[in-house]
């Protein structure tokens, strides 16, 4: 059957977003095979270098708008090329190619036939054939043909292996004009530098250069796929080179051919020559981990082995301890004072605990004694960019840096933020030649901090500043691969002090008591009865959405804001998953109305007066993976300069504009995932627990998320499954050799603890 198309010369461009080519235009139809029989009909999509006058060949499909009629939504297209000897010769005469005239464009069709202007783009190097052609000239006429038809060449390529008009764009934007030379040299860099290409859809296009079976270079990127692709995933800093060989023999057969373990192992070392892996012992590593945790180890050693800058009598350190004790009206329980004590006395030091054992009681009084034994005020504004202020708070996230800084009444920032990153191609300003500046740093929620960024922030550190990490352990470990705060913890290499006596509990508060339960592995009996802070509501997964609305819609009605209710599930997918709970939850607190503006991005509306969540790092606008904004404007294309539609997100004060393409970075806030809560707290979690989620449900993830309740906790769900979680330890145990690495090169030191 006939493919539907539409050929026809256009006559106007309507409108075209100059940022990913979305182009409204309209055309006098020469030819179709479509139901219709009108002289002009308007076609939209993705349509790149559309040029009034040309004629093109569009596929896709009709649709009807319900204000501007019939359209023609393109799926993908092509210029329509002379096909004659002479149709060529005029193309190329013509005064789209400065420097051919009539006489080389017919030596070029001569030499080269009717398919002239195919086979250029397809190999530049047939222009050698044609006689007495300057290299410079030929290379320019390559130049102006990619121009004009390289990224049409691109989707007319990619479309033959399945890609979509929207993943072709995103391969043509990464490359520009080398995009056909990567395809046709190095398909497999697509993984890399391309969102949404993976390994088969590299492969196909691998396949039609000749890279099949067990090519090396379709081993080697097999191997640095799956190296990476589950190293990401699960969190591993190495996998085993048995298995990890194994499954890549797996992934590279095919019906046709069947790849061996031996020709996998062959190449893996060949790969390790290359150094693009390292292979140690039985363990295979990307390159970034493996000195990731080289460095980790390095620095910390480093850093274990320098001095105090000043250590003060014992004397000294109970008065200050006394006069703060007096001055804030506090006692601190013995572990809370051997924690300041070691603290202060340390190069480097751990502070755990769970919620309510008094951490930031203990790091308040690290910051009030320092500040006091040296002399330094805790006046942030008496400090300059040149003199700048000698204690740094950090955290992972933006809203554990703000929660640190409410509690300490000190500047707090993120750990992004702080080593001055750039971008994934500008990387970090700070590290051992441009060291963070400071005398004593105190870095919070580390259990959330991945290697990659403990290698950088260690390296940043001088040897003269002292170091505390703050953190809970039976937290979730990090999105990103290791378990830092666990390795350096179990390696006993660095003096740490946990608190574990739970003093908020005193205060009332049964979430507190249920948290430590959990932590400990058991269900309290009392966990369905209402508590004056926590309440269990019965459901099934169907009945969740119910069960939420009903939770939230009371806490709207007792004045809680959107801001202050926050909804916590494990999963995306579902009728429980965050995705439709996200839309619900914006009817509630967001409904649409005449007076909101709203813009469609995908299957997601997005409105004025919306909460919403920052999921990457943008360092240009000051905005890191983890903040929460809300949306105060929208703006569209016909009112902008840019003749683009507009979102206006504010973060803090700081006003962000994203363009419709930017959308991506973002997304609702209503409903997140326990892992992109951590860090946070809240006035009011309402979490659902039900047997649909039994793939994610861990004690670390339960405990997680009802820690980040500070007033209420509100449960709903089937209490088997709150049993099975709660009863469930995280045998995803991560491969790591942190601990025993530092072990090994501090073994000459003195052992701690």
């Amino acid at each position: 059957m006939e493919q539907p198309y539409i050929k026809g010369e256009v006559v106007h461009i309507v409108f075209q977003n100059e940022e990913n080519y979305y182009t409204v235009a309209l055309v006098r139809v020469r030819a179709t095979n479509e139901d219709y029989k009108e002289k002009k009909i308007t076609v939209v999509g993705l349509l790149p270098q559309l040029e009034p006058g040309e004629v093109y060949f569009f596929h896709g499909q009709m649709s009807k708008h319900p204000r501007f009629g019939h359209q023609y939504q393109i799926e993908s297209f092509r210029r329509d090329l002379p096909q004659t000897k002479n149709g060529v010769i005029q193309y190329l005469s013509s005064n789209r190619f400065p420097g051919i005239g009539q006489k080389r464009a017919e030596q070029i069709v001569e030499t080269l036939g009717e398919k002239a202007i195919s086979r250029i783009i397809e190999d530049r190097s047939v222009l050698k054939l044609v006689p007495k052609f300057p290299q410079e000239k030929a290379d320019q006429l390559y130049q102006q043909l990619m121009d004009q038809q390289g990224v049409e060449q691109v989707l007319l390529t990619l479309s033959k292996y399945g890609f979509g008009l929207e993943l072709s764009m995103k391969v043509y934007q990464a490359y520009k004009n080398q995009a056909l030379d990567v395809i046709r040299t190095n398909p497999y860099q697509l993984i890399e530098d391309v969102e949404g290409i993976g390994f088969r859809k590299a492969d196909l296009l691998g396949a039609e250069i000749g890279v099949t079976g067990n090519h090396p270079d379709r081993i080697k990127a097999g191997c640095l796929y799956l190296l990476q692709e589950l190293c990401i995933q699960d969190g591993h800093m190495f996998l085993f080179e048995e298995e990890f060989v194994r499954q890549v023999a797996q992934l590279l057969t095919s019906p046709k051919e069947a790849i061996t373990t031996d020709e996998v192992s062959q190449q893996l070392l060949k790969m390790s020559e290359e150094d693009l892996v390292v292979i140690e012992e039985e363990r295979i590593y990307l390159n970034s981990l493996f000195f990731a945790e080289k460095g980790i180890v390095s620095n910390v050693r480093r850093l274990l082995s320098s001095e105090v800058a000043e250590e003060f009598p014992e004397a000294e350190f109970l008065k200050e301890l006394g006069q703060i004790e007096e001055e804030f009206n506090i006692e601190y329980a013995p572990s809370q004072k051997e924690a300041i004590h070691t603290a202060l006395s340390s190069p480097m030091m751990i502070l755990t605990g769970g919620p309510g054992t008094g951490k930031t009681t203990v790091i308040k009084g690290i910051v009030e004694i320092y500040a006091r034994l040296h002399g330094i005020s805790l006046d942030a504004k008496a400090y300059t960019r040149s003199n700048p202020f000698p204690i740094v708070l950090v955290a992972p996230t933006g809203r554990a840096a703000k929660r640190m800084s409410e509690a300490t009444e000190l500047p707090a920032t993120t750990i992004h933020r702080l080593l001055g990153w750039k971008g994934n191609h500008g990387g970090f300003e700070k590290d051992e030649t441009e060291p963070i500046q400071g005398e004593l740093l105190i870095v919070d929620e580390v259990s959330m901090v991945d290697s990659w960024i403990a290698n950088q922030l260690l390296r940043s550190i001088p040897k003269t500043m002292q170091v505390i990490f703050v953190g809970d352990q039976d937290q979730l470990p990090s999105v990103g691969p290791g378990q830092v705060l666990k390795d350096l913890l179990d390696s006993e290499v660095i003096p740490t002090v946990p608190l574990t006596v739970i003093y908020r509990q005193e205060e009332g508060s049964s979430i507190i008591e249920l948290a430590h339960s959990i932590k400990e592995g058991a269900m309290p009996a009392s966990l369905p009865e209402p508590k004056t802070d926590r309440r269990f509501f019965p459901c099934t997964t169907d009945q969740v959405k119910d069960a939420v609305w009903q939770i939230c819609e009371n806490a709207k009605k007792k004045g809680f804001t959107a801001k202050e209710i926050q909804v916590l599930a494990p999963m995306y997918k579902g009728p429980a998953g965050i995705t439709e709970l996200n839309v619900m939850l914006q009817d509630l607190f967001n409904p649409k109305t005449e007076q909101k503006r709203e813009i469609k991005f995908g299957e997601v509306a997005y409105r004025t007066g919306d909460v919403v969540l920052q999921l990457v790092n943008n360092s240009e606008e000051n905005v890191y993976n983890g903040d929460r904004g809300e949306v105060v404007a929208i703006f569209y294309a016909k009112e902008t300069e840019e003749k683009q539609d507009q979102v206006v997100i504010s973060f803090d004060g700081i006003e962000v504009v994203y363009l419709k393409k930017d959308l991506n970075q973002i997304t609702h806030a209503y409903c997140c995932s326990i892992h992109k809560s951590q860090g946070s707290e809240f006035p009011i979690v309402v979490m659902p627990i039900v047997r649909s989620y039994h793939r994610m449900l861990r004690r670390n993830l339960i405990y997680t998320g009802i820690t980040r309740a500070k007033q209420y906790l509100l449960l709903c769900g089937e209490l088997p499954a709150i049993h099975s979680a709660i009863t469930k330890k995280d045998e995803q145990l991560r491969n790591s050799k942190l601990k025993e690495k530092l072990q090994e090169l501090t073994s000459g030191m003195e052992k701690v603890n």
